[in-house]
């Protein structure tokens, strides 16, 4: 073989080589810009989902001692979100609570105890685990001026005075109960009220001496009532938990409630109103 011979086979060798080269650096980078394509779409399509902004209409479900600040947030969430409307229901949680396990259309629920919380996901009816957003912690209403000089539980057993308690199957009812036997106190009111509302308002008209309610919901009737602090109320504070519903018909928009509802301003609203921080 001649030396040119040699010379020609070995540039064809180095030619092929090259060529080989050449077309799997094509492949790589063909290879590296699809899955580039499909990872900037992925990201693109949780970007949107992120980025989604809430419309319509969101139904909260929330305890009754919760009405004037979900109503503030309700008015701020419709601020932030144009287009927005939220509906509130207010009662008595294990009211509640028996409406969505029973098929009522919903998006949040807040309920006052975690006990009552839990008769939801039992049913498998909250997407998620309940977070705690706020605590509460009882106080007694007595008429504007305190004219019976109430001061302690104990002055509620008292021989002719009209106490009104929230029913037993209800947070701030359960809550009382377990004040009083932490006090060794036996009591027995004129009326059980379906919400810590409907006590309060017993008050409130004066169809009632006294209620043992939540301390916000004596801030929030002002001078229409007085407020006793008691200390066993210390031994029966009232977790609040806050989900969003399986089958919410708008879980966009009941996600973004619930991040307000936890937010700093969300806080700062509930905290105003008398609630104690998570």
């Amino acid at each position: 073989m001649t030396r040119s011979t040699r010379r020609t086979r070995t540039l064809r060798a180095a030619g092929a080589g090259a060529a080989a080269l050449l077309a799997l650096s094509a492949c790589s980078s063909s290879g590296s810009s699809g899955s580039a394509d499909a990872s900037s779409s992925s990201g693109s399509g949780a970007s949107g989902a992120s980025s989604a902004k809430p419309s319509g209409t969101v139904t909260v479900f929330a305890a009754a001692s919760l009405k004037e600040g979900f109503t503030a947030l309700g008015k701020e969430f419709e601020q932030r979100y144009p287009g927005t409307k939220v509906t509130f229901d207010f009662g008595g949680s294990d009211t509640l609570a028996a409406s969505i396990n029973g098929g009522a259309p919903a998006d949040v629920f807040a309920a006052a105890s975690a006990k009552t919380m839990k008769t939801v996901t039992d049913a498998g009816d909250t997407a998620g685990a309940p977070v705690t957003f706020v605590r509460n912690q009882l106080e007694i209403a007595t008429l504007p001026g305190n004219p019976h000089k109430v001061s302690s539980l104990r002055d509620l057993t008292a021989s002719g005075l009209k106490v009104v308690l929230c029913a037993k199957t209800v947070p701030c009812g359960a809550a009382a109960q377990k004040a009083l036997s932490a006090s060794g106190l036996k009591l027995t009111p004129v009326s059980y009220e379906q919400d810590v509302k409907g006590a309060l308002t017993k008050v409130e008209l004066k169809e009632a001496d006294a209620a043992v309610v939540y301390r916000t919901d004596v801030r929030a009737a002002g001078d229409k009532v007085a407020g006793v602090e008691f200390p066993e109320s210390a031994k029966a504070v009232n977790d609040y938990p806050i989900a969003r519903l399986k089958n919410a018909p708008n879980a966009t928009a009941a996600k973004a409630f619930i991040e307000l509802v936890r937010s700093a301003a969300g806080q700062k609203v509930l905290t105003g109103d008398g609630f104690l921080e998570p």
